[in-house]
């Protein structure tokens, strides 16, 4: 009775298909296979993509606590931000200056006047004056240039003449910019049950139908553009240019235009279920391509990043900081690309 009385409880507490919600979706691992904790990076590392994410100093000091703790030697801060802005941060982060580097935005105020780039031209020289090491992180999903505070450039894109004088700028100042250029392919995709990233994609899906919008691959266009327009200018194309799901959209533009490179922060969840397409990338690209995170300050972020770049672990879960459904797997990166990943190449562009 015991025994029949267990499997009527769980059967009664069972989850059907037809009735779970794919938000409470937490599958687990079966498999009886090798699981390693990451407890510090095999090197020393610089993140060159994360933002201002204390703003206490009891939460910098956890941070910088955290980044001793995993090996990170120096952490890059895109702040979006000029003017008052930009100067509080570069107040708040002078306490640990060494270990933190901050870059601004570019300040779209009066974009639409005959004589604004001069204007934001002028605002550029003065972050940088202040400690500006580049220019970051600038967004275009579609609808213009709209990440940078305080005002977004609604209708401008990356190619505009009017961005052409602070790009060719940034270049003088050897300033590198980094630019995140429309969004995962999942999220142009139908929200159907054919979308194999459907949670993740229903939310942060992009609004198609706004007037002027670009597509994916026209804004792919936008970066090309204002790269091979600007040959004296480094370009940093963010999250592989979102281009994961497509590897060789980002390959033919690493191929062709040397003043590109590209970061991968942001993207393990996209890139953990095919490793061996991304250890060949990272084989071909290793010296194209900078480490980040942009995904906060805790531990076990930097245990899962490191985790996926260093192992060859397989079929594994990270749903806190990943809500698509599907498994995720080790690249198990040779030390070598390791090396120039999280430190050579980042330091090379820093001393440029």
């Amino acid at each position: 009775m015991i025994i029949g009385t267990m499997v009527f409880i769980e059967l009664a507490n069972a989850q059907s298909p037809d009735n779970l919600l794919l938000k409470n979706y937490r599958p687990q691992s079966i498999y009886n296979i090798p699981q390693t904790k990451i407890e510090k990076a095999r090197f020393p590392v610089i993140d060159m993509h994360s933002h201002a994410y204390a703003t206490t100093k009891e939460e910098l000091h956890q941070w910088v606590a955290n980044m001793d703790q995993f090996g990170i030697e120096k952490t890059v801060i895109l702040t979006y931000s000029t003017g008052d802005e930009f100067d509080s941060l570069v107040e708040t982060y002078s306490v640990y200056k060494d270990r933190f580097e901050l870059w601004c935005g570019i300040d779209y105020s009066g974009y639409q006047e005959s004589d604004w780039s001069k204007k934001a031209i002028k605002e550029l020289e003065r972050c940088h004056k202040k400690g500006a090491k580049g220019v970051g992180e600038l967004g275009d999903k579609g609808v213009g240039l709209l990440y940078s505070h305080p005002t977004p450039a609604q209708g401008m894109h990356l190619d505009d003449e009017r961005m052409k004088p602070l790009l060719k700028r940034c270049g003088e100042l050897g300033m590198p910019v980094n630019i995140h250029i429309a969004e995962p392919i999942w999220m142009y995709s139908p929200m159907d049950s054919t979308n194999d990233g459907l949670y993740n994609a229903f939310k942060w899906k992009v609004n198609q139908s706004q007037e002027g919008f670009l597509g994916h691959g026209e804004m792919i266009g936008t970066l090309e553009n204002a790269v091979k327009a600007n040959p004296g200018t480094i370009f940093i194309a963010c999250h592989f240019a979102n281009c994961s799901y497509d590897l060789s959209i980002l390959e033919e533009l690493l191929n062709t235009y040397p003043n590109l490179y590209a970061d991968i922060s942001a993207r393990y969840g996209e890139t953990a279920p095919i490793p061996r397409r991304m250890k060949e990338f990272y084989s071909k690209y290793q010296d194209r391509l900078f480490f980040g995170t942009d995904m906060g300050t805790e531990k076990i972020m930097y245990e899962v990043v490191f985790r996926i770049l260093e192992t060859d672990d397989e079929h594994f879960y990270q749903q806190d900081y990943f809500n698509y459904h599907w498994p995720l797997h080790g690249f198990g990166l040779p030390d070598e690309i390791l090396k120039k990943l999280y430190h050579e190449n980042a330091q090379k562009l820093m001393a440029h």
